[in-house]
């Protein structure tokens, strides 16, 4: 770059020789010899430095390098200054060749580029022109002269002149230089953190490899072996919930982790299979088990104390506390049987005294009932007149009326305490005795359910046996209840009244599926029917003492309607008659549904048979026969119209037989 303008100024600032002049050959010649190797040069540069023209832009020189000077970056400045010649500058061997002669062949610069010594010349030229000019000014003023297109080579005084450019120059280089060895610096750091990096990278990929190959192999053992591991391990969180958290839905699935692990811990031992791990976890099994069986021990002891509280509702008690979490005493039982027995005992007592107790309560409130007195003064052969002396405003023993409602009605919800003590009217005996039967058999259908529900590991007979021994108390007191109420009366109707509805409890009973319940049923009936069939005979032996009384003779009947003969002979019906029918017809409206094996039939028929008896000896007191015959049909047509309107297989059985004593008589109505 430089070059080319020394070149230049020489070249303008020498003057040009003539070319004929020739040399003196006394002036002693001075070969000058300017090769590359003579030109001042800067250190060679790392391929790696940037481009060379950042050196202007350094430099506080006005003058803008030429193109030529613009290295691209990886060039070695060195090499190129120490190689060939710029292309327009002039090989100093050709320089001085001209200026001396032509050089011997082989003289000047080899085929490598290298100088090689130049042999004196076979010729010198003898006449050379000077000009008039000494030696010495012949050869400065040749030095730069160009001959055949050949620059001059510069002079000391065109250095001089380019001095401070030079030293500019030489300060933009050495900053350049300090800037680049900066970046070789940093650039060497940043190789040497890349090849540390790389390095790091290659140790990542192989232990990423090596992961991975772990992984594929942990994943295959992990599908072996995780289906054994999961049977047997417990988690944290299970033994944590079940030695302290508290007894809910979440624990109670603990429990049933727990116990899961358990089984499968079991069932490997009876495999006879050594496996260590059963061995490691059995003893952490048994203790929580057992954290587990102290636990569910107060939790249910707690809530059979509850029980005890005052005003308290068992069955409440029974669906949250106890049906809630029935899997608890289930796990209890498999552990400790025998703790399980002794609690289910003390469940036992616990309940038998709460229903002993609260039913006993409600008796007392169902005794404050008001009832009506139907006695041996209201059967069916006593004399109206006398009775209704002796109990003005008595009820109506004989007709059913509106008492068969009570059989019908769609209300199973029993009569409280607290209305039952504040209830001052009049009621029939049924009324308590449903009150009673309704509230138990609700009562012992959901302590039965709640028994095979929460026992769920007893068999059925253990079941029967803790239901009867809870409720047996309760049950002897239904029992005297209905003694109660029974004994001392003759309500009839009353009483199969009590016997249909002890019925329907029993359906109630097997559709709940209580079979433990048929024998209060069975022993309630033991009580009724047999009082029904006293009553009944004692319907049946008032009447016989009523056609005792009957002289059977036309004239001073005893039962005459008035003491007037005229009255005796009267063909009206008997009051007795009456009596009779409306009794029959609540005994055939209270029995639509009986069957064959029932009582009724037989104790109506020998009711019917005593009064068709006392009809027939009554009727002999009338002395003409056609007033005896309509005596009797007014008796039996009367019948039947009262028990036109029962209904069933007994109703048509009896109003067909009536019909036909009516019919017999042959006399139209």
């Amino acid at each position: 770059m430089w070059l080319e303008r020394f070149s230049g100024q020489s070249a303008q600032s020498t003057p040009s020789a003539s070319p004929h002049r020739a040399l003196s050959p006394g002036t002693p010649r001075r070969s000058i010899q300017l090769s590359p190797n003579t030109l001042p040069r800067r250190p060679g540069l790392n391929p790696r430095t940037s481009s060379l023209v950042s050196v202007a832009s350094l430099s506080g020189s006005t003058d803008s390098l030429p193109a030529a000077a613009r290295i691209p970056n990886g060039t070695n400045l060195k090499n190129e200054l120490a190689g060939s010649p710029a292309g327009d500058v002039s090989d100093p061997l050709e320089v001085l060749g001209s200026i001396l002669g032509s050089l011997p062949k082989g003289a000047g610069a080899d085929d490598n580029g290298k100088h090689v010594a130049v042999g004196e010349p076979p010729q010198v030229e003898e006449e050379i022109d000077f000009g008039g000019r000494s030696l010495e000014e012949f050869a400065r003023e040749e030095s730069g002269a160009v001959k055949d297109g050949v620059v001059g080579t510069p002079t000391t005084v065109d250095f001089e002149k380019e001095k401070d450019q030079f030293e500019t120059l030489h300060k933009s280089i050495s900053t350049c230089d300090e800037v680049l060895k900066s970046v070789e610096t940093y650039l060497t750091n940043f190789r040497a953190d890349l090849a540390a990096v790389s390095s790091e990278i290659e140790h990542l990929q192989d232990r990423s490899t090596a992961l991975n190959n772990r992984l594929h192999n942990r994943k295959a053992v992990e599908k072996v072996l995780g289906p054994e591991v999961e049977a047997f391990a417990i988690p944290p969180s299970v033994v944590r919930k079940i030695t302290e958290g508290a007894i809910d839905e979440s624990w109670v699935k603990a429990l049933e982790e727990l116990e899961k692990r358990s089984r499968a811990i079991d069932g490997k031992a009876k495999e006879g299979k050594d496996v260590r791990a059963v061995q490691d976890i059995r003893p952490l099994v048994d203790d929580v088990s057992t954290q587990a069986v102290e636990r569910i021990r107060d939790y249910v002891v707690a809530q059979i104390k509850a029980l005890r509280s005052p005003n308290i509702n068992a069955q409440v008690i029974q669906m949250n506390a106890f049906l809630r979490y029935r899997n608890v005493f289930g796990f209890l039982a498999t552990r400790q049987p025998q703790l399980a027995e002794e609690i289910s005992q003390a469940y036992i007592n616990t309940m038998r005294w709460y229903y002993s107790s609260n039913f006993t309560r409600y008796k007392t409130a169902l005794d404050k009932l008001h009832l009506y007195a139907i006695d041996s003064g209201d059967l069916i052969g006593v004399d109206p007149a006398s009775r209704r002396t002796a109990k003005p405003g008595a009820a109506d023993a004989f007709s059913v009326g509106r008492r068969a409602d009570i059989l019908k009605t769609g209300n199973d919800i029993a009569l409280p305490s607290f209305a039952a003590e504040e209830d001052k009217s009049t009621h029939f005996l049924e009324l308590p005795f449903r009150a009673y039967n309704l509230a138990l058999i609700d009562n012992a259908s959901a302590e039965y359910s709640f028994l095979t529900e929460f026992f769920v590991k007893q068999t059925f007979h253990a079941t029967n046996r803790k239901f009867n021994e809870i409720l047996q108390p309760t049950f002897q007191l239904g029992h005297e209840i209905t003694k109660q109420l029974i004994e001392g009366s003759f309500d009839a109707l009353g009483v199969l009244i009590c016997v249909r509805m002890t019925q329907h409890l029993a359906f109630e009973l097997q559709r709940r599926k209580v079979p433990a319940g048929e024998g209060y049923v069975n022993g309630t009936n033991m009580l009724l029917w047999p009082r029904f069939q006293q009553i009944i005979d004692a319907h049946c032996e008032s009447i016989r003492k009523s056609t005792a009384s009957l002289p059977g003779k036309p004239a001073g009947s005893a039962l005459s309607l008035t003491s007037s003969s005229a009255n005796a002979q009267s063909t009206a019906p008997h009051p007795l008659t009456q009596r009779f029918a409306n009794f029959a017809y609540g005994v055939l409206t209270l029995s639509s549904e009986a069957g064959d094996d029932e009582p009724v039939s037989h104790s109506l028929g020998r009711l019917r048979g005593e009064f068709e008896a006392f009809l027939l000896k009554l009727s002999k007191g009338i002395a003409e026969v056609r007033k005896r015959e309509r005596f009797l049909y007014n008796n039996y047509s009367l019948v039947c119209t009262i028990m036109a309107d029962a209904e069933g297989k007994l109703a048509e059985e009896v109003n067909a037989h009536f019909a036909d004593l009516r019919d017999g008589l042959g006399i139209d109505g």
